[in-house]
């Protein structure tokens, strides 16, 4: 059953964007890799898929699950189902998501916790192997600067992607991750190290 929670951004399939960033080291023996980048929130949570296959970015989707207003539990289960809706209707090999960042109110991150956590979970459960990157890192990846605003963050992921029009704020974000996750896997590749990660479930 689809998930009726997903807001999508109807882009269409932008052209193949040639980029420094990335390596084909990148890739599966298969010859690419779809990256589902997650923008965990826990009323909207932001996503984004691309494809990188011979030294190329190709933007595939993305958009918002939104939670909604209810309780907790029962929102954390809506990002779980969306989550594991986009991964069966999407096809990602790999999910990429934002580190849990000290927060001022306490409260606000023990929810950013949780509905990280049950992204986490749907991805695992489907068989990805799941990284972990700092906002800090992402930003720094795709800008160049771990101090990007909002809307830089936006207008790089639209010019390295070659979008038509700026996504919106969470997606975009969701966008950088994913292309983040494509960046260092070719280094990882190069020398060795890589960011935190869950491995698949078994």
């Amino acid at each position: 059953m689809a998930c009726s929670l997903l807001e999508s951004k109807a882009f269409g399939r932008a052209a193949p964007t040639m980029s420094a960033r990335v390596g084909s080291s990148a890739e599966s023996a298969a010859g690419g890799i779809r990256v589902l980048g997650i923008d965990p929130g826990s009323r909207i949570t932001g996503y984004g898929l691309i494809e990188a296959r011979g030294g190329e970015l190709r933007y595939l989707a993305s958009g918002r699950i939104r939670a909604g207003r209810g309780p907790m539990p029962a929102r954390l289960g809506q990002i779980c189902q969306g989550v594991a809706e986009l991964i069966r209707s999407q096809g990602a090999d790999v999910l990429a998501i934002e580190e849990v960042f000290l927060a001022r109110n306490p409260q606000s991150a023990l929810k950013l916790g949780q509905a990280r956590g049950a992204a986490i979970a749907a991805g695992v459960q489907a068989g990805l192997e799941v990284f972990e990157y700092a906002a800090r890192t992402v930003k720094k990846t795709v800008v160049g600067t771990g101090r990007a605003n909002k809307p830089q963050v936006q207008h790089m992921v639209r010019a390295l992607l070659r979008l038509p029009g700026p996504p919106t704020t969470d997606a975009a974000d969701a966008l950088a991750i994913a292309i983040c996750h494509v960046n260092t896997a070719a280094q990882r590749n190069l020398h060795g190290k890589g960011p935190a990660r869950w491995p698949a479930a078994s």
